[in-house]
């Protein structure tokens, strides 16, 4: 990559002053901006260099925050309140603390700024946790408040604000950890809520004092309108959580995700880390679901209307298939 001289770096910030505040970055002058930026705009949020480019920014605030090359960046400041406080969700969710802003707006973030709600199912209340984690690639985690006990979906970050804001929700007396890549600080949430985990054998090193092993193929029951079904494919133990019978909420790990420009399914060969044919027979185990939600552990979260679910899945069957097809030309 090409080093940037003095012109460059003089030609870039007077980009940004014809952009009154809209940042737009590269990594080559990441760390000088890093040092510099906030002195020249105080009012700016900035991304810096300890960027790990993992899209918890731009999942959760697409208005304000883009990827260029291998970075976030900003790509439009915050204005009002409501902006300014969607902007201080993806800075408290970067799991490496790389989002900067103004410390009259960084000293005043609100204890109870996650968990936040995403939607309510006769089966539970799901929320998104936040506090991603660097040991997760900024996975997301997700919360369902049910009568019957409260699942914590994958391991975010450990936050003290989180739990107790968690602990008055009713704590947590179940993890379920989709797969090995998403475990994050497992062992810190059991021991704060006394929960029990939840993992499939063939992931197990990776949380080895997880309480409960799933073992098999078969589809395992959590309660009343929760479930668990193997997924093998992404890796060898990966699984998803089904909550509900109808309109059901699916609880993806990296199985799957939406993709909001294409606007379609993906699993994706390339991020494969056990066998792309498995992945491709777990994904046709899901076509008799009704699902009304994916969350995912990484990618982007979408609603889907009345029979948009098989359709999106049979899209990305094809394209699975035809993908492995080329692979043996």
């Amino acid at each position: 990559m090409k080093r940037a001289t003095l012109k460059d770096i003089s030609s870039l910030f007077k980009l940004l002053e014809s952009k009154n505040n809209e940042l737009i970055t590269n990594q080559t002058t990441m760390d000088l901006k890093s040092r510099k930026i906030n002195h020249i705009y105080p009012e700016s949020f900035f991304v810096d260099s300890n960027c790990i480019n993992c899209g918890s920014c731009w999942r959760i605030d697409p208005e304000h925050f883009s990827p260029i090359e291998n970075t976030a960046y900003v790509h439009k400041q915050p204005s009002g309140e409501k902006e300014t406080h969607k902007a201080l969700l993806a800075l408290v969710d970067c799991p490496v603390a790389a989002i900067n802003a103004p410390r009259r707006i960084t000293s005043d973030i609100p204890n109870n700024i996650f968990p936040i709600l995403v939607t309510k199912h006769p089966s539970g209340e799901v929320y998104y946790c936040g506090w991603s984690s660097r040991l997760s690639f900024g996975a997301s985690s997700w919360l369902i408040i049910r009568p019957e006990g409260n699942v914590l979906i994958d391991s975010p970050r450990w936050s003290a604000p989180l739990a107790r804001q968690i602990k008055k929700l009713g704590g947590v007396v179940k993890m379920v950890l989709t797969h090995r890549d998403d475990v994050a600080d497992h062992a810190d949430w059991a021991k704060a809520f006394n929960c029990e985990r939840w993992i499939h054998k063939y992931d197990a090193d990776a949380a080895a004092e997880s309480e409960k092993k799933v073992i098999g193929l078969d589809a395992i029951h959590l309660g009343k309108q929760l479930k668990l079904i193997p997924v093998p494919g992404h890796t060898k133990g990966s699984m998803v959580a089904v909550l509900g019978d109808k309109q059901q909420i699916l609880f993806s790990g990296d199985h799957l995700w939406w993709n909001p420009e294409k606007k379609v399914l993906v699993a994706s060969k390339d991020f494969c880390w056990w066998d792309w044919t498995q992945q491709l027979n777990s994904i046709k185990t899901l076509l008799n679901l009704d699902v009304a939600w994916i969350l995912p552990g990484h990618g982007f979260a979408h609603q889907f209307g009345p029979g948009e679910w098989q359709e999106a899945l049979e899209q990305t069957l094809r394209h699975g298939e035809e993908t492995t097809k080329e692979a043996r030309i």
